[in-house]
């Protein structure tokens, strides 16, 4: 069995040159392992590192400092051996081209030709065979540029914002795609701004903030860490402060629609409190979701 990461980083660092002559440290000193088959996202404000590190990871920017492997390689090195594929948010098509011309060329490159029906139809883009890539609207371009990325059957396919202009069953039919790779052995990662879309599709989340990973782990997992579960009760206000004398540590988050949500580091200790010792009524425990841990742990990075 084969034991080579997908992905291997260390130490992965990347300065640009700012405004008169500051440097600006985009990467701070990364570490990252990504094995064979899992599908990660990447998350991250803007500015955070994502797309550098995305960019050092496919070749196509050198690091500073550090290493980046793909399946054991120099990231150039498997890129130009078809093991890498990427769908990029921007450039990359040829307007003037059909959809399906777009295709056969890049096609013809990777001696995939008789790839080109099968491909078109997993993309997606079959019923647009004979359209000017110009008059493709934005999600149309972006399953164009998922066909292409198909094409050399790479075991390592990255994704920058991958569904940008994607109506809702489009979204659905690519991240399909993907779970079904997935499971065929394909690695998958991504960087993305749905929040939901990482939730429901990540078996990871790698979360990025001032060049440094600051959470690493399942959606369940970054939730738990950033925050406290929630109780919420129909309850008065007037119970508040006995609460206090059980629960010193008892945060009121908010009162609305009627229900008080409130917070402490045992969520079980206190429903049942609630439950048997004051008139609380409909006792509900909830998660944060994954936008209150991403603005939590991104927050002082």
């Amino acid at each position: 069995m084969n034991h080579v990461p997908a992905i291997e980083v260390a130490q992965l660092t990347k300065r640009f040159r700012g405004p008169k002559g500051s440097v600006v440290d985009a990467v701070k000193g990364i570490d990252l392992t990504i094995r064979p088959g899992e599908i990660v996202a990447f998350l991250g404000p803007n500015g955070a590192g994502k797309t550098t590190t995305i960019d050092m990871i496919l070749g196509l920017t050198s690091p500073d400092a550090g290493d980046v492997r793909v399946f054991g390689r120099p990231a150039r090195e498997a890129a130009r051996a078809g093991r890498v594929a990427a769908v990029m948010q921007t450039g990359g098509l040829m307007d003037d081209f059909t959809v399906a011309e777009t295709v056969g060329v890049v096609a013809s490159l990777h001696d995939r030709s008789a790839d080109i029906d099968a491909v078109m139809v997993r993309a997606d883009i079959a019923d647009i065979a004979d359209r000017k890539v110009s008059r493709c609207s934005g999600g149309e371009q972006q399953r164009l540029k998922f066909a292409l990325a198909l094409l050399p059957d790479p075991d390592l396919i990255v994704l920058d914002e991958p569904t940008a202009g994607m109506d809702v069953e489009s979204r659905r039919t690519f991240w399909a795609a993907m779970r079904a790779d997935a499971r065929h052995g394909r690695t998958v990662v991504f960087a993305t701004h749905y929040l939901e879309e990482a939730d429901a599709f990540a078996d990871r989340i790698v979360m990025i903030a001032g060049g440094r990973i600051v959470a690493d782990g399942s959606t369940a997992e970054i939730r738990t860490r950033a925050s406290r579960r929630v109780v919420s009760a129909v309850l008065d206000d007037g119970a508040i402060p006995d609460l206090r004398r059980v629960f010193t540590d008892l945060e009121v988050r908010e009162r609305r629609g009627g229900r008080l949500y409130l917070s402490s580091p045992d969520s079980d200790c206190l429903a049942r409190h609630l439950l048997t010792s004051t008139d609380a009524r409909d006792v509900e425990i909830a998660a944060h979701n994954l936008e209150d841990a991403f603005v939590t742990l991104t927050a002082t990075a």
